[in-house]
């Protein structure tokens, strides 16, 4: 059995998109979000210093422009959840091309019974070479998925591709480090997640994610490296065990405005859809 608070039907939902100097995937990543099945609400991007045409591209597709001058991808995107009027705030890096039917996903399983604080899924990549595309999928990603899950006890977020309700951000945004460029701003955020709030992998939230990153050897070890520096920043204010323990006491709450403990009601299902979160 898990306690989950009374809901409203789903409300609008707000796109955050960190750029710097991307003008060119931005493009991209905006017509998609133009040919969503449900259009966002809101679509915000944070330029966080660009010299390039990142602001003009924005501002053209009709997005609203935050600028953030401290450099680095937690910054920016802390500054766009900030700004953010939706229930729902989705993240998308300037290089992600969503499905079409990305958004629609984020709001059916955000409606879905057991309510999580987030979804996330992994990214189909693209560009590069099939050996890049394969070492990006299967040991970086892969690896992120398996061993920071089982090290977390639920899916870890992945930061190109993961939706959050904006009172669960009201109550992690003076939690996390959002002014340090040298931690991973997704596994940083899922650290931070409080005792209650699920983190819901989602296989149907399809994302396609540029391969650059991984061109060399040396981006992935500088990727793996800052993974490993992040997880010891965080391992020192929430220790691992303690962290697991007192998730694993809390009742599985519904991390919204209007809900509080009184709001909730015990349910006995199981959510077919998606996958559920890990045990704590």
């Amino acid at each position: 059995m898990r306690l989950v608070a009374r809901l409203a039907v789903m409300g609008t939902i707000s796109v955050i998109i960190p750029s710097l100097n991307d003008a060119d995937f931005l493009a991209a990543c905006l017509d998609a979000l133009a040919s969503q099945t449900r259009l966002p609400d809101e679509v915000i991007v944070v330029d966080n210093g660009s010299t390039d045409a990142t602001a003009d591209v924005a501002l053209a597709a009709g997005a609203r422009v935050v600028h953030e001058p401290l450099r680095g991808i937690w910054p920016a995107t802390a500054a766009g959840f900030d700004a953010a009027t939706g229930d729902l705030l989705a993240r998308l890096d300037a290089d992600s091309v969503p499905a079409p039917d990305w958004i629609a996903e984020i709001e059916r399983r955000m409606a879905a019974f057991d309510r999580p604080a987030v979804v996330t899924n992994g990214g189909t990549f693209y560009g590069r070479n099939s050996v890049v595309r394969w070492i990006a999928r299967n040991i970086y990603i892969g690896g992120y998925f398996t061993v920071i899950g089982a090290l977390l006890g639920h899916p870890p977020i992945f930061g190109s591709n993961y939706a959050m309700r904006a009172d669960a951000w009201a109550r992690l945004r003076d939690l996390v480090h959002r002014e340090r460029a040298d931690v991973h701003d997704d596994l940083d955020l899922a650290w931070w997640m409080q005792p209650g709030m699920t983190v819901v992998r989602d296989r149907r939230m399809l994302v396609g994610v540029s391969a650059r990153p991984f061109d060399t050897f040396d981006g992935l070890a500088r990727r793996v490296r800052m993974a490993f520096h992040t997880m010891s920043v965080e391992s020192r204010e929430w220790p691992p065990l303690t962290r697991r323990a007192e998730r694993r006491r809390a009742p599985v709450w519904v991390w919204e405005a209007n809900a509080s403990p009184t709001d909730a009601v015990v349910v006995d299902a199981a959510e077919p859809d998606g996958e559920d979160p890990l045990p704590a």
